[in-house]
């Protein structure tokens, strides 16, 4: 759905700016809800202002209470719309949707029991979930998002040098086992043990923002937003015509804040791909130096370069040299019978630990999991 309304927004635009109005006047809308509401509009076509508004209230409305507010947030969000882009039909005038509205109690007959609401939301969830980046319309692409803010991510543990006291019988620790005599008459009667302690592992995130990786890097970087949310020890790079280091812009909380302060800083979007060269210069100035050291390094890319594949084998080979482990998430790996061909991928495999998809929400769950393991 990227019909054009009044030369300015998109129809999928208006859609999301409605949930969200709906949502601020205090009507319970789920994830499930907004997905259905996005494809019965889909199914139904947007050529009429009526099945729009059937379209919300069999979907988005599950309260009789909230009938009032949708009926009047609908006449505010949708009046004064008068057309849609050229190849759809004219939209008629929104006045007669209010003349002879249905009343609260034929919503309440209509309603589906509670069972039936829930699972079609867990089945639209689950589509949605798994559905490819590039095939997913704006409405279902901003729920992906607040799905995505939602993320947690704890991040691999590792031992330090660091020793602690522990209760467990790990190591034992003879030189406070021996103060602790002092006060026993020189005889150990509290044996004391340590164990090395835990700290998080730095991970070091490489986006590939090249024109074939488009529609993906523009979701897969609000992924690697998630992923820093609250964290001091990833770092962020996008890799394209050049090396850009995306750290600071992408440790703000706020999403949008972010995305805009990074989409500042980064001047390739969507050019050329030079992975050997992107990967050297983040091995000469921060990987070898001792950022990749002992961490793990994702790098989420298709694996297209225009440059020279024996750069992409020689310096992934030297960052494998550095890494504790290498992931590489390919969204194009989902692809049925998928090989990887391009010579930049098939340059960088025999140095890859993990090869992984990229390509869905669910796939982005999968690739959470296998970074804290």
């Amino acid at each position: 759905m990227n019909q054009v309304i009044d030369g300015q927004k998109t129809l999928d635009r208006y859609l999301v700016d409605f949930v969200d109005l709906l949502r601020n006047t205090g009507v319970k809308i789920s994830l499930g809800s907004s997905i259905d509401f996005g494809l019965a509009v889909t199914l139904l076509g947007a050529g009429s202002s009526e099945d729009i508004y059937w379209a919300g209230r069999s979907t988005l409305i599950n309260r009789p209470e909230d009938v009032s507010i949708y009926n009047k947030v609908f006449k505010k969000h949708w009046l004064g719309i008068d057309s849609l882009a050229d190849e759809v039909n004219k939209l008629p005038a929104l006045d007669f949707l209010f003349d002879d509205l249905p009343d609260d109690s034929e919503f309440e007959d209509s309603s589906k029991s509670e069972n039936e609401v829930l699972n079609v939301k867990y089945s639209s969830l689950e589509i949605l979930s798994s559905k490819d980046f590039s095939n997913c319309n704006r409405v279902e692409l901003q729920e992906l998002f607040r799905l995505m803010n939602e993320i947690r991510f704890t991040g691999e543990m590792k031992k330090s040098r660091r020793m602690v006291a522990t209760k467990k019988h790990r190591k034992f620790d003879f030189e406070k086992s021996v103060r602790s005599s002092f006060r026993t008459g020189g005889e150990i009667v509290n044996k004391r043990f340590q164990e090395s302690s835990k700290r998080r592992r730095r991970l070091v995130l490489l986006l590939d923002i090249s024109g074939s990786m488009e529609v993906y890097a523009r979701v897969l970087i609000r992924f690697v937003h998630a992923v820093m949310l609250g964290r001091s020890d990833v770092e962020a790079f996008t890799l394209g015509t050049r090396l850009t280091r995306l750290t600071k812009e992408l440790s703000t909380r706020n999403p949008d804040a972010a995305l805009s302060r990074a989409s500042e800083a980064v001047d390739d979007w969507s050019g050329g791909t030079r992975l050997g060269e992107g990967i050297k210069e983040f091995n000469d100035h921060w990987g070898i130096r001792g950022m990749a050291r002992g961490a793990t390094v994702l790098i989420l890319s298709d694996g297209w370069d225009r440059g020279d594949s024996e750069i992409v084998a020689e310096q992934m080979k030297r960052l494998r040299r550095v890494t504790h482990r290498i992931v590489w998430a390919n969204p194009l790996k989902a692809t049925p019978d998928y090989e990887p061909l391009a010579k930049g991928m098939a340059a960088a495999l025999p140095h890859i630990d993990n090869f992984v998809e990229g390509n869905s929400f669910d796939s982005l769950k999968d690739l959470s999991m296998l970074l804290t393991e």
